[in-house]
């Protein structure tokens, strides 16, 4: 760090997806600061696939459907010992440990779901959902509160949609599209922009149910189906 101090890990609460994409520490709703930094961390990243056999061959092919969310997962330590940072908390950890449990899982009548969640720390900037929580109490003092606690923790990784779509730039002829129309629009032209093939036009006609396809008015939403399916329209 520039000033030599301890960076702790900050997790940030908002009460949507495009605020957490965004948003601030002055944005947010609640704020988590760990007392302790997890050890380690681990971030997973899949993608999933199907399996089918190639034509005319005798091997298994995996095709690719699309790209899983990334998962961080970690365990929080809460310790009022002082034997690991010299402050002792008298009163135990129950009230940090439910506070943390509460901001990450907690439903919200309001937003009519638990927070979304941005985790800071280092270079690490994770925005997404806690999706598993297991919270597993270790010591106790004599009247049977607990002074030291290990939170483990799954997040699941979000993009905001209109962010995710750029990123991804999904342009490919297999996928369905959805245009809406502008004024100087023509069908030919966009299924030629989209497939490659002004020809299409027929078959993205049958599949909009449009009776006049020179004449669609402007702000009217099509649907450009994969180009497999709307070969089959035709």
């Amino acid at each position: 760090m520039a000033n030599g101090e301890l960076e702790k890990m900050l997790i940030l609460a908002f009460e949507s997806s495009e605020k957490a994409e965004t948003g601030g520490e002055k944005d947010a709703k609640q704020r988590f600061d760990a007392f302790i930094n997890p050890e380690s961390y681990t971030l997973e990243y899949k993608v999933k696939t199907e399996n089918g056999q190639g034509q005319g061959t005798s091997s298994v092919q995996s095709k690719y459907i699309n790209s899983m969310p990334e998962e961080l997962s970690f365990e929080f330590l809460f310790d009022s010992t002082g034997i690991i940072d010299g402050v002792v908390k008298e009163n135990g950890i129950f009230e940090d440990v439910d506070h943390f449990r509460k901001m990450l899982t907690e439903y919200h009548g309001k937003i009519y779901e638990p927070y979304h969640l941005k985790l800071i720390w280092g270079n690490l900037i994770f925005k997404g959902r806690a999706i598993e929580l297991t919270i597993t109490h270790k010591l106790f003092n004599p009247d049977g509160q607990p002074i030291r606690t290990v939170a483990k923790v799954k997040f699941l990784g979000s993009i905001e949609e209109k962010k995710r779509a750029a990123k991804e730039n999904r342009q490919s002829a297999d996928l369905t599209h959805m245009r809406k129309v502008k004024a100087g629009d023509m069908l030919p032209l966009m299924c030629h922009e989209i497939y490659g093939d002004p020809k299409q036009y027929i078959s993205v006609a049958k599949v909009n149910r449009l009776g006049n396809f020179r004449n669609v008015k402007p702000g009217t939403a099509l649907v450009f189906p994969p180009i497999e399916k709307a070969g089959k329209e035709s």
